[in-house]
């Protein structure tokens, strides 16, 4: 009995030990994993700043009345192009009954005071003539009558601005809107029979209409504070339209804000630059844009794809691994330099001919998409 339970130990163990042998042979078999690998390579990298904003024309204004009234006639429409000095519309006054009467009750004294001093200037001129008053009497008679002559004058026209908006109704009139610059009518936001404010000390007035110079076209944006810096007046970008994708506009740097302003977190610089736009290009005020401004451009640079570096998690620092002679991998430190968001230049750490590992493994599916 003892025997055969001796026999049965033997053979478990032995079946045991197949098992063992058979784990390790298969663990010991398995194929290895596979990466693929990439060198590094000479390249030019060119690091860009982008900023957003509009094309706007760089001389625009704003057509507002001297007096208040009601629109009584426009002469133009948006996106005619006009000359200045041309009728742009025309106001009618609604006078103001209590300045009416003030200003006929002035007309009245003053009419009061005119006869007044016709009559002395007239007697005195009489007595003059006869050599009753010396000269000096006179001459002061002869003012007074002047004085108020003018007086009167001055009334009545006050008078006829009151009620009527002019003197004589001319091209000056203060009813009629000129366009004091030549370009082309960008907006008319009333219509006719409105009613619209005199512009003052005290009030913006009502806006007539707009008109810029379409021939000169500056481009107004926002760039983020990482990139200013690196950016100065008279540098040239290029412009790219909302509109006109296909096409380029060159422009130089004019102006950059020494103050930024915190939007959603961040802080953005206005920036403004002279674009220069084709005679046949049709532009127009508003159209959304993008400044492309080159930071800064090395060529011929030793350079890897983005996409290989890791960093270390402690120390934060770049490595790649590269490939030994036993077709392992070493890490290795790199020191990084310009990069473009895709490529990035290697300044230590990797030589030309190094086979840097690609950390995404080669698949059956990818090694069989490359066969096909």
């Amino acid at each position: 009995m003892n025997k055969t339970v001796k026999i049965i130990l033997v053979l478990v163990v032995i079946v045991l030990l197949a098992f063992v042998l058979k784990y390790f042979k298969d663990a010991n078999s398995k194929s290895i994993v596979d990466y693929k690998v990439e060198e590094p390579f000479y390249t030019s990298i060119n690091t860009k700043a982008v900023a957003t904003g509009k094309l706007n024309p760089e001389e625009e204004i704003e057509l507002k009345p001297q007096i208040s009234g009601i629109v009584d006639k426009i002469l133009v429409e948006e996106g005619d192009v006009v000359k200045k000095g041309d009728l742009i519309a025309n106001i009618r006054v609604v006078p103001n009954e209590q300045n009416l009467v003030s200003a006929k009750s002035r007309i009245a004294t003053a009419k009061l005071s005119f006869e007044n001093a016709k009559t002395l200037y007239n007697r005195n001129k009489a007595l003059y003539d006869k050599g009753v008053i010396s000269k000096q009497d006179f001459e002061n008679s002869e003012l007074s009558y002047f004085q108020a002559k003018e007086s009167l004058t001055q009334t009545q026209n006050d008078y006829q601005i009151i009620k009527m908006g002019s003197i004589s109704g001319g091209s000056s009139a203060n009813t009629n809107i000129i366009a004091q610059i030549s370009g082309t009518i960008l907006e008319i936001p009333v219509r006719e029979g409105d009613q619209v404010i005199q512009s003052n000390n005290f009030n913006a007035g009502t806006t007539i209409a707009t008109i810029a110079n379409m021939s000169f076209m500056i481009f107004e944006g926002k760039l983020d504070e990482a990139e200013v810096g690196k950016v100065s007046e008279g540098k040239e970008i290029k412009v790219i339209l909302g509109a006109i994708q296909d096409k380029e506009f060159p422009a130089t740097l004019t102006f950059v804000a020494p103050k930024g302003i915190e939007e959603n977190g961040a802080v953005q610089f206005t920036i403004k630059a002279d674009v220069t736009i084709d005679s046949i290009a049709n532009i127009r005020a508003g159209y959304s844009a993008n400044a492309e401004i080159d930071l800064e451009a090395k060529d011929s640079v030793l350079a890897i794809r983005e996409a290989l570096l890791q960093y270390n998690r402690i120390t934060e620092k770049p490595f790649v691994e590269i490939m030994q002679e036993d077709n392992k991998f070493k890490k290795r430190d790199v020191e990084l330099g310009l990069s473009d968001g895709i490529n990035i230049e290697i300044l230590d750490g990797i030589k030309e001919g190094d086979k840097i590992k690609i950390w995404n493994k080669a698949s059956k599916d990818n090694e069989e998409d490359e066969e096909a």
